[in-house]
């Protein structure tokens, strides 16, 4: 069973900064892709930032306040949030491209989310 558990969500003030932490754990052979999407209330869940051993690609949203950075020996990823605005509200979640391996399947490519995690921007 594969888990993605993300931290680090809360309540800043404008301009303010945030780290988002996500760490996948289970019983899994390799990760490709690990990023962040968001979900604002009323709105499509959008890319952030999403990174794989090519590079790093951005959706609109997550360009030049937002960091990405992988922790490959702990199956984790990182975003980095600064300047953050009131429009930057909204549910993160993790998501990831994990293969794990079966008797029955053998090996498959999945994609993984995360549970979510909260940020809020004051205005």
């Amino acid at each position: 069973q594969v888990q993605l558990v993300e931290s680090g969500g809360g309540l800043v003030q404008t301009g303010g900064s945030l780290r988002l932490s996500c760490t996948a754990s289970g019983s899994f052979l390799s990760i490709n892709s690990m990023g962040w999407y968001r979900q604002a209330p009323g709105k499509q869940r959008e890319l952030v930032v999403s990174m794989t051993s090519d590079g790093t690609r951005f959706g609109d949203s997550g360009k030049g306040r937002f960091t990405i950075s992988r922790d490959n020996a702990n199956n984790s990823v990182y975003l980095q949030m600064n300047s953050l605005k009131p429009e930057d509200t909204a549910v993160y979640y993790c998501n990831a491209e994990i293969s794990t391996a079966s008797v029955r399947i053998g090996v498959r490519w999945e994609d993984y989310w995360g549970q979510g995690t909260q940020v809020t921007v004051s205005s």
